[in-house]
């Protein structure tokens, strides 16, 4: 029975939190959960496409992170748009949730939510750790490419303008479906009130780099895990390195990295092999 997700509020840490439930009607409710995490300036829905595959076995929450999608946007940017926030609200939610253990896929920054919380306030109840392009290092030149377009997104008159946009800047998620691109654009549309439409986030949320330089330096919170860790690198990633993902083979939990082929920073997690490589793993 394929899963027919709903869509949830719940406030976290003072915030009111969006996440979608793959669970519905098809008895995963009941079994092992799977949080799935979506990257910078994404949102949950993003998971989608996985999410409905991993529902088949797993209860699959898949959230907006504060100032993403259908979340409350941050009043205080400096101080909660910041890994030690989201990590906040992830416990909240599981909290509220009733999961005392799961499994966490992350792309990018889910993956680094995951993995700060993994060392820290979750550590021992996230079993199984999946990294999609995200490691406890990232590149300079990267993290300053993705600052030059989310801090400023831009504006256009129609939604087909935006999802031309989407389809140029997020190239390197590799091959997606032209059903995919419309649901990527859709599903991360925001109307301004001059009626023009532009990615569905707060923009303030860039400033995690101005005023928390340092969140994505995770090397010691790294090297204390002592669970399963599945990282997944595009090949052409320009965010997680080669020699970072090699480390990450050799310290720490020493992960399993797999190399996507085809693609950059972040593999969609839209194929099957994809999906096989992600099942494997936590059901191992």
């Amino acid at each position: 029975m394929n899963a027919v997700p709903t869509s949830n509020y719940v406030a976290c840490a003072g915030r009111e939190i969006h996440f979608m439930d793959w669970s519905a009607g098809n008895g995963a409710a009941d079994g092992e959960t799977v949080i799935a995490w979506h990257g910078l300036a994404r949102t949950g829905r993003d998971m989608d496409a996985i999410a409905a595959h991993l529902a088949q076995r797993y209860r699959v929450i898949c959230p907006d992170t504060l100032g993403r999608g259908l979340s409350q946007w941050s009043p205080d940017p400096a101080n909660e748009y910041c890994l030690a926030f989201y990590e906040k609200t992830a416990v909240a939610l599981l909290d509220h949730l009733g999961v005392r253990e799961c499994h966490w896929l992350g792309t990018s920054m889910g993956g680094a939510i995951g993995l700060k919380a993994a060392a820290g306030a979750l550590r021992g109840r996230i079993k199984r750790l999946v990294l999609n392009d995200i490691g406890p290092e990232l590149a300079a030149a990267a993290v300053q490419r993705i600052r030059s377009y989310a801090g400023s997104p831009p504006s256009f008159a129609t939604v087909s303008e935006l999802e031309a946009y989407f389809r140029t800047v997020y190239k390197p998620y590799g091959w997606l479906s032209d059903a995919q691109w419309r649901l990527l654009t859709e599903s991360s549309t925001r109307r301004l009130p001059d009626g023009r439409v532009t990615p569905h986030y707060d923009p303030a949320m860039v400033q995690q780099f101005i005023h928390h330089p340092d969140d994505y330096r995770q090397w010691d919170a790294w090297d204390s895990l002592a669970l399963p860790v599945l990282c997944l690198r595009g090949e052409t990633s320009d965010l997680l390195l080669p020699e970072v993902a090699e480390a990450m083979r050799s310290r720490g939990p020493r992960a399993v990295v797999v190399t996507i082929p085809g693609c950059g920073h972040a593999p969609a997690l839209n194929t099957p092999e994809h999906f096989a490589l992600v099942e494997r793993f936590l059901a191992a």
